[in-house]
């Protein structure tokens, strides 16, 4: 326990992040037990060292562990946990459960057992929380952190604080919502990095190895989470990296799954699957009709990286711009709303707007004469009437 402690306080004493996520003003962290999910890299760790280190001076009161440390594999957190309530400790943040066999059942015992005692966990964006007959989804309470919002890395890039605006407010209001940020800011220069390295807050820690980092978190995800998660085997995972590796170089296409099937020797199901593993883990975005609703079996109309950052990882500087500004936009709006294909456009939002996303060239050709209709263009400050500059989606969070 001594160990835990030191490293606690050593984690907690060396955070040197000012900036908070969307994320940190949203949870009740009165509720009793709080599950944070989130793909890797996001920040979840920093997110719950900072709360730690605003909110306990007492060093005995609140205790940070993370599942992946080598002490686990020896030592219970059950007994953890019971040492640490036996000794005034209230407050056991867990990081990385999903490294930890039988997290759910442990959990979920220590929540029953001990009542003074408010636990915050995370785990992997792929993290089941009802899974077997250790079900927390009747006391947990659960929130989901996503990559950086435009609106976030700005605020890290510039130290300029802007609020988050709803998509009411972007779609009636964006010629002065745009000329007051223009008036702090060149948006799209920034919006040009922001693409390109800017989802992952781990950027900061040096440019010219971002895409290393993330193409070993890639690897992590792969290997690691999903076969720790879904028990995935691993001559699954390479099926998996086949079809990955696929669907990077085709971006953004219609998947044809018997095609898809055929080429990675697997079943239509199994295929189906795997794009469910790699949607519910950040890697990718499936794209659904309206009509097919939350199936993961229907197949998707059209397929995404889940960022643009992925996408300049992956393809380089060859990435299609198109698929890009397409990626930027779907990534960004399905954090709040429901995004699915458009029968005319690119994208239809929560079953009422339609949106089609270009360049400045683009036009009201496929989407004229239809009601709540609206153009995202790149590459422009301000806009005009239905027409919409891309970057301003990214003030949704």
């Amino acid at each position: 326990m001594e160990r835990l402690y030191e490293n606690s306080n050593k984690r907690i004493i060396n955070l040197k992040t000012p900036f908070k996520r969307y994320l940190y003003s949203k949870i009740d962290w009165k509720d009793r037990l709080i599950a944070i999910k989130g793909a890797r890299g996001v920040g979840k760790t920093t997110l719950i060292l900072q709360y730690i280190k605003e909110n306990f001076k007492n060093n005995n009161e609140a205790l940070y562990i993370s599942l992946d440390d080598l002490f686990f594999s020896s030592n219970t957190l059950t007994d953890v946990a019971d040492d640490f309530v036996k000794n005034g400790g209230r407050y056991l943040f867990i990081d990385e459960v999903h490294k930890y066999p039988d997290w759910s059942r442990e959990i979920k015992n220590i929540y029953d057992i001990n009542p003074e005692l408010q636990i915050v966990f995370t785990g992997s964006s792929i993290l089941e929380l009802f899974k077997g007959d250790a079900d927390l989804s009747r006391r947990v309470v659960n929130y989901e952190l996503y990559g950086l919002s435009f609106r976030e890395y700005l605020e890290m890039e510039n130290k300029i604080v802007m609020q988050f605006i709803e998509l009411k407010d972007i779609l009636h209001h964006h010629n002065e919502i745009c000329n007051e940020i223009n008036e702090k800011i060149k948006p799209i220069p920034l919006f040009k990095n922001y693409l390109k390295f800017g989802y992952y807050p781990y950027y900061k820690e040096n440019i010219n190895t971002y895409y290393q980092k993330l193409n070993n978190t890639l690897i992590q995800i792969l290997e690691s989470d999903l076969a720790t998660v879904y028990g995935v085997e691993l001559s699954s995972i390479i099926k998996i990296k086949k079809l990955l590796s696929f669907i990077a170089a085709s971006l953004p296409f219609a998947p044809n799954i018997q095609k898809l099937s055929e080429m990675i020797g697997a079943s239509r199901n199994t295929v189906l699957h795997f794009l469910k593993y790699l949607n519910e883990a950040h890697i990718i975005n499936n794209l659904q009709s309206s009509a097919k609703g939350l199936n993961y079996l229907a197949k998707p109309e059209k397929i995404y990286l889940n960022n643009t950052n992925l996408v300049f990882a992956i393809a380089g500087h060859s990435s299609n711009i198109g698929n890009i500004r397409e990626t930027f936009f779907f990534n960004q709006m399905k954090i709040i709303h429901k995004v699915n294909s458009a029968i005319s456009g690119d994208f239809t939002t929560d079953d009422k707007y339609i949106f089609e996303v270009g360049g400045k060239s683009k036009n009201y050709e496929q989407i004229k004469d239809i009601k709540n209709s609206f153009l995202a263009i790149d590459d422009i400050e301000t806009g005009y009437k239905n027409k919409i500059p891309l970057w301003l989606f990214g003030f949704l969070y």
